[in-house]
């Protein structure tokens, strides 16, 4: 049954029904003296409501994508090991190296790592060689594609699908916990996001024997997806292969031409595919050039994750129940992750009780219909979490190349669900003047918008207020330390507030009242950051300033961690880097053993990374309270750190301010530590001696 307030048919994209601005005219006159405020308000309620255009959404979401890339946190080691760290190579010349970027094993591409060099160099260049600029060049150049990629997705779900869709999509992609992290991570399967994102923006237009450009785009973007990201991400393509061998979509074929038809549409797809594939061709040189033999890193990848032997393969590295991604999506997507699920069922709930929503049945009675089209379009966030979810080794991150595709299904099943309320009301009151005139819709949808909304604000806040510690306190080696061991040892004169803090828990609001300090001049002090069982939460050399090396300390954790790339000359440039990317390192292997070669001694460190938790301390032998040794070590910088552990579910899950929600949580410090004889000593043997 239709209603007043549905939007009219258009086939041609897929077929929700769209508003027109202007209502049709009518030559009835009004039956009584309100006949003209009726009319206004019949106008008002066709109306569509608002809509950014492209260059409006795109300005909001740079906004959000670039704050993000400026506060979010690190959440995943192998985001810093395997990309970070390596691009930190190829910018200094040293940083860790894991077995995964080893010539031995290569299995992460140098190609795409590359197409992070570019930032680092706008920003060595314009800002200077520091490093800290560059990382968040990095980011903020990551925040902007997924900007451009989401804001041409979310238009042409407005322009292809329908304008309340769309208008959901954009405000579940903006304010998304998950999106939030995903869209500014330096990880291949954010790059696959991007991709499939772009890609699914030409694929919602329908089949067509004469759209070439849907096919070419649509299957470049997700191929550059595949071979430059996540070989794996590919399979989110799968629903628009089939779709483009065998749904007419809008062509009309008969039985006389069926045969021609399906010739022509396989020509199609397979020139599509072989235009793709040329993307094989600098990803798999660059790559050779990188590891010093031919390489073609997306069929490692393949091999080690799916032909794994007996001793080798992604379960070394931890398996998960079945109900992993759906307790990950519970955090970062609430109270949409049911109607994202739901999607499918509710279009065949749709077709059975308001079939008409999505056209009249005489204008597709010789095309394809508009819920077949929707339903493929449905589909791959279906595949891609059942495929994931079948795997045993289990991470976040591997869910991220459908996190747009949640939003689509979710908001798809917010559009259709507020049709079954329309025909509800409609069926009880028997007027749709009525329900043309009803808020309970409207309520309906901004109810369930604005409440994901607020919890994913609330997710990003805990965030930031109980794990981004390991940032802020690592970056006050370069913020306070360094600048306090220049001044007193004289290298540099501080002004008299930064040299009463002398360094101790100095705020970052003060950073601005530094003067500008060449952080090179202790570079041959040997300085050295160790860390133990944090190992995971460090966030890498970019937040560590030239001149003090990071080692290991032993700790409780006894697999393999990385070692160290062949260090080349930090004045080179990047084709001196690539002969140390060629070097096989003998410590690294692919068994996840652990290596003691690579550890040092605590007593060798300067500093230390270590987290404690006074209320619930440990007592493994490895990993000692050093916090509480104050003969040996000296507090630098410490910050409130969140005990998960000792924390209720939903207090740790989401942030919200006031002391009652707060005092639930337990707190630990996350602290930089000063070894006080090894840095004393190191200040005497470098004093300026003044006249």
């Amino acid at each position: 049954m239709s209603t007043g307030v549905q939007p009219n048919a258009n086939i041609q994209t897929i077929s929700f029904r769209r508003p027109t601005n202007k209502p049709a005219e009518s030559t009835a006159k009004p039956k009584n003296r309100h006949g003209g405020l009726l009319q206004d308000q019949l106008r008002r309620a066709q109306r569509a409501p608002w809509c950014p255009s492209w260059s409006a959404a795109l300005r909001i979401l740079l906004l959000i994508r670039v704050a993000g890339a400026m506060y979010t946190g690190i959440q995943d080691c192998d985001e810093v090991y395997n990309f970070w760290e390596p691009l930190h190579y190829l910018f200094k010349g040293y940083g860790f190296q894991t077995w995964e970027t080893s010539p031995e094993y290569s299995i992460r591409s140098w190609a795409y790592i590359l197409l992070h060099y570019l930032p680092v160099q706008i920003s060595s260049t314009f800002i200077g060689p520091e490093k800290r600029p560059a990382f968040f060049a990095v980011r903020i150049f990551l925040g902007i594609v997924s900007s451009l990629c989401e804001v041409t997705f979310y238009r042409a779900v407005v322009d292809r699908i329908n304008y309340r869709v769309g208008r959901y999509v954009f405000f579940l992609l903006a304010f998304n916990a998950g999106m939030w992290t995903a869209s500014t991570a330096f990880l291949p399967s954010s790059f696959a996001m991007y991709a499939n994102t772009l890609a699914f923006a030409y694929a919602l237009e329908p089949p067509s024997s004469e759209n070439m450009r849907r096919t070419l785009f649509a299957t470049l973007a997700f191929a550059a997806g595949a071979v430059v990201g996540w070989p794996f991400a590919i399979a989110v393509a799968i629903p628009f292969v089939l779709e483009e061998l065998f749904v007419s979509g809008t062509d009309k074929v008969t039985s006389a031409t069926g045969i021609s038809w399906y010739i022509g549409r396989w020509k199609r797809m397979i020139t599509a595919a072989g235009v793709a594939a040329l993307l094989f061709v600098p990803v798999v040189a660059l790559d050779t050039l990188f590891y010093g033999k031919l390489t073609v890193v997306p069929w490692n990848i393949v091999k080690y994750n799916v032909f794994p032997d007996s001793q080798r393969g992604p379960e070394l590295y931890g398996t998960e129940p079945a109900t992993f991604y759906l307790a990950n999506l519970l955090l970062n997507f609430n109270v949409i992750v049911p109607f994202a699920l739901f999607a499918l069922p509710a279009l065949a709930i749709t077709y059975r009780v308001d079939n008409k929503r999505l056209g009249e049945r005489y204008t597709y009675a010789d095309k394809s219909s508009p819920y077949t089209l929707l339903a493929i379009r449905l589909a791959p966030a279906y595949l891609w979490l059942g495929i994931m979810t079948l795997q045993k080794h289990k991470e976040e991150r591997f869910l991220y190349p459908i996190y747009p595709l949640i939003c689509f299904n979710a908001a798809v099943t917010i559009y259709l669900a507020r049709g079954w309320l329309e025909t509800a009301f409609i069926a009880v009151t028997n007027s749709p003047y009525k329900a043309s005139r009803s808020t309970l819709f409207s309520q309906f949808t901004l109810s369930v918008v604005a409440a994901s909304c607020m919890l994913s604000v609330s997710r990003i806040m805990a965030h930031w207020k109980y794990y981004h510690a390991p940032m802020s306190v690592t970056h006050a080696l370069e913020a306070a330390e360094v600048p306090r061991l220049l001044n007193a040892t004289g290298h540099v004169v501080l002004p008299p507030q930064f040299t009463k803090a002398q360094g101790r828990n100095k705020r970052h609001s003060d950073e601005d009242e530094l003067p500008r300090i060449d952080l090179s001049l202790v570079e041959d002090w040997g300085l050295r950051l160790c860390v133990g069982k944090e190992w995971h939460r460090f966030p890498g050399h970019f937040l560590v300033p030239d001149g003090v090396r990071v080692d290991w300390i032993k700790s409780e954790f006894d697999g393999m961690l990385p070692g160290h790339f062949a260090e080349t000359s930090r004045r080179g440039g990047l084709l001196e880097r690539v002969k140390g990317t060629r070097v096989v390192p003998k410590d690294l292997n692919d068994l996840n053993k652990e290596a003691p070669q690579l550890y040092v001694d605590v007593s060798e460190c300067d500093y230390l990374l270590d987290l404690d938790f006074p209320l619930h301390p440990g007592q493994a032998a490895h990993e000692p309270r050093y916090v509480a040794d104050t003969q040996t070590w000296e507090r630098i910088e410490c910050q409130p750190f969140l005990d998960a552990a000792h924390s209720p579910l939903m207090t740790r899950t989401l942030w919200m301010p006031g002391e009652v929600w707060q005092r639930q949580n337990e707190f630990g410090e996350f602290c930089l530590l000063r070894h006080r004889a090894n840095v004393n000593q190191k200040e005497k043997a470098h004093m300026v001696r003044r006249p």
